[in-house]
């Protein structure tokens, strides 16, 4: 039996329902995370990545959209520890924590209602292959703008934006999209932040280019300079430059490290999975299960 951890207790994932007048399922008031947890045969250990991090950022952006939480730091830490463990999972498995709204108003507002948290657990293979190459298209759908919601957090009614682009990328045969903002410089992919890398320097969109704040994309940074020792920039990044640059890759969460081969039919460098990509890719893999001592701090073991 599967588990969630719904109206404050652990119960089979079948019974933790909301109403369909939710407010959050009718106006996509609620906000949520994606925390990867890595199973590690040799080990027999299932490794839990930066869940501290994912966590604060959570309760960042509630705070923001003024939602009352009912739960500490420690205690989501703890809840998700406890879940996992009852549901015994043994591969790699994706945790998905909502806080939403739980009154049955129809009005759309972050005030003057009660919050209620919600996690689950599923088995989670890679969320886009990254053993190959991807091909991309630039989407005709913008990037929401942080003047029309905060794009740093994941919140739930914002991701109509990302399905948009998604979508359009399927529908053309394609494996993801890349977006730009409101000024025409590129942001990110649907559900990805990402990076570029000319003469061995990698260049990602700023903070406050309207991109979701990526922990994956923060930790990528970091290593790139202290473990790698690339020059990392962070800049506006023109359309262009997705074709004239030697490497494309996206990242987070479930993207992981995913190499870009092709962007509106054009071959990014000589259309293969570029060396630098594939050094990132193994230190990061290295890494999130657990097989890099330098970097165990990153992790939580779960038994």
């Amino acid at each position: 039996m599967i588990y969630t951890f719904f109206n404050n207790k652990f119960v089979p994932s079948d019974e933790a329902r909301i109403n369909v007048r939710n407010n959050s399922f009718n106006y996509g008031t609620a906000i949520f995370e994606g925390i990867r947890a890595y199973w590690n045969k040799e080990h027999k250990q299932m490794y839990i990545l930066k869940m501290e991090d994912h966590y604060r950022r959570l309760m960042q952006g509630s705070r923001f959209l003024n939602f009352d939480l009912a739960y500490s730091l420690e205690d989501y830490c703890r809840i998700t520890l406890e879940l996992i463990k009852k549901n015994n999972h043994k591969e790699d498995v994706y945790i998905r924590p909502l806080v939403y709204y739980t009154p049955d108003k129809i009005s759309p507002k972050f005030v003057g209602y009660e919050a209620g948290f919600t996690l689950y657990t599923v088995p989670m293979g890679d969320y886009i292959d990254v053993s190959k190459g991807i091909k991309v298209c630039v989407s005709t759908w913008r990037r929401i703008s942080e003047n029309m919601a905060p794009a740093r957090f994941k919140l739930c009614g914002i991701y109509v934006n990302s399905a948009l682009a998604k979508t359009e990328a399927l529908e053309r045969g394609l494996d993801e999209a890349i977006m730009l903002n409101s000024d025409g410089h590129v942001a990110e992919g649907s559900a990805e932040n990402i990076f570029i890398i000319r003469d061995r320097e990698l260049i990602t969109p700023s903070v406050a280019d309207d991109i979701l704040e990526g922990i994956t994309r923060k930790a990528l940074i970091g290593i790139c300079r202290e473990e790698l020792g690339y020059k990392v920039i962070e800049r506006k990044i023109d359309r262009t430059e997705l074709h004239i640059c030697d490497e494309v890759f996206l990242c987070g969460t479930g993207a992981q490290v995913s190499p870009v081969i092709e962007v509106d039919g054009k071959k990014v460098g000589d259309g293969s999975v570029g060396p630098i990509t594939q050094k990132i890719q193994k230190l990061y893999f290295g890494i999130v299960k657990g097989e890099n001592e330098k970097y165990r701090e990153w992790l939580t073991p779960v038994y």
